[in-house]
């Protein structure tokens, strides 16, 4: 898939190897992303990959009324983030990085036209171990979001997350989406110069 991707927010819209950090507050301004978003992939006929934290799947999915759907062979894949970031205890980067591409590779194989990714990332503020690789996590992810058709919102609430964090978080996704709109990142930093700083 190479056209605009349709995010279910009337005028805008991303293209495949977007990633992206939206930023919500609270869980009004959540679902406003998180819902239209899915809604339009289950329509297209995309996979939908939404890593929860704290969220309820089965009120998300009542919500989207998937059983609705009338989209060509719409497939949603909710996961727990501990079950997800946490397989082995802790959080490893690199691990998670493989498991993407692994997921990526087999639904690509499987004829998805797009797979779409959308995570609550609180579950970085946990007292557990590995969790401070989430920035060097976030910026690695950028050296492979065009290696397959995909389109990556990861969600953080500005509630949760402090100042110094949320400027690495912008640092490290080429495109923030807040407030109903889509922008350019004039502050984000490719991998290969942001990491050198922080070796």
């Amino acid at each position: 898939m190479t056209g605009p991707v349709a995010v279910g927010i009337p005028g805008l819209s991303l293209a495949p190897g977007d990633h992206v950090c939206g930023f919500y507050s609270g869980t009004d301004e959540r679902d406003a992303i998180l819902l239209p978003f899915l809604r339009e992939g289950l329509h297209a006929g995309d996979k939908c990959v939404c890593i929860l934290d704290g969220t309820d799947p089965n009120q998300l999915r009542s919500a989207l009324d998937v059983d609705e759907v009338d989209g060509p062979g719409p497939e949603l894949d909710l996961r727990c983030s501990l079950d997800t970031y946490f397989t082995s205890g802790a959080f490893s980067a690199e691990r998670m990085l493989a498991f993407w591409m692994r997921l990526l590779a087999d639904a690509t194989a499987g004829g998805s036209p797009l797979v779409r990714i959308i995570c609550e990332m609180s579950w970085a503020l946990r007292d557990l171990p590995g969790v401070e690789e989430l920035i060097a996590y976030e910026s690695e992810y950028n050296r492979y979001a065009d290696r397959y058709p995909q389109v990556v919102i990861c969600m953080y609430d500005l509630d949760r997350f402090g100042g110094a964090i949320l400027m690495d978080i912008l640092k490290t996704h080429p495109k923030v989406m807040a407030s109903g709109m889509i922008y350019d990142n004039p502050y984000y930093i490719e991998p290969a110069e942001f990491l050198a700083t922080r070796r």
